[in-house]
């Protein structure tokens, strides 16, 4: 019998990325360890498939100690960049929180852009998040997240030579961003107290009311207990964070529809 094979064409746009895991532990718990990251790494990519990415390939670094300049060692980032070149990768995403210097180096010295699991997950709750408190609090996290990396995204507007005309316009212009972030962070604060205000308004109201919460991990089946108990018509999709928001519904006892 004759088989036909043929490969799925990704969306354009699509991005491939690189999961770069590092273990720093003893060689008493290395067993131990090298589960703990293939789990995180597993985790990791279920957070990139999430994001919209296709996975290309992983690599691990396990060494002591992390790299203040790059957080892998050369020779380990000499390898990344082989990799991320021989998989046409897009992207390389860290398990690990990286510095801003850190960041930095590493596309530098990969021509790729370099993100890590906090940026990552900040991402994705940037496409899901749907009410407007969400979404301050998402806004508000990623402008948090950003103020410090604001070093060195000006590198055109440096000095290049001495002379008239050439003094600090970088330092000025990075200088003026993060007081433009810094306001922005304000106003968004303002705005959450004010719907916090509004949902604390909307909670006495419920509070004759037996209240219950649903609690649990992500993707661990929350939205599908919802919609089953209170036919509420939640979101439900087999991924990480596929809900962001939090839903309020009614369940009306069997005994008392009766």
């Amino acid at each position: 019998m004759k088989t036909t094979s043929f490969e799925i064409t990704p969306p354009p746009g699509t991005e491939r990325v690189i999961l770069v895991g590092h273990a720093r532990v003893s060689r008493t718990e290395r067993a131990s360890a090298r589960e703990h990251l293939e789990r995180s790494l597993d985790e990791l990519a279920l957070l990139a498939d999430t994001a919209g990415a296709i996975v290309a390939d992983k690599l691990v670094q396990r060494r002591g100690t992390i790299h203040p300049a790059t957080f892998l060692g050369k020779g380990k980032v000499s390898e990344l960049k082989e990799l991320a070149e021989r998989c046409k990768a897009d992207v390389v995403i860290f398990d690990d929180d990286l510095s801003p210097a850190q960041v930095k180096n590493l596309e530098k010295l990969l021509e790729r852009k370099v993100i890590d699991r906090s940026e990552l997950i900040l991402d994705i709750f940037a496409r899901r998040a749907r009410s407007r408190e969400s979404r301050l609090q998402v806004e508000l996290a990623q402008l948090e997240y950003t103020l410090p990396r604001l070093t060195g995204m000006w590198k055109h507007l440096e000095r290049q030579a001495g002379g008239i005309g050439t003094r600090g316009p970088g330092e000025t212009q990075l200088e003026t961003d993060r007081r433009m972030v810094r306001e922005k962070i304000s106003r968004l604060k303002r705005e959450l107290e004010s719907v916090e205000r509004e949902r604390e308004t909307q909670r006495a109201r419920r509070r004759r009311e037996f209240r219950a919460a649903l609690v649990g991990y992500t993707n661990a089946g929350k939205s599908t207990l919802m919609n089953a108990l209170t036919r509420a018509g939640v979101f439900v999709e087999n991924r990480l964070f596929a809900t962001l928001d939090s839903t309020t519904r009614q369940l009306v006892s069997p005994a008392r529809e009766v």
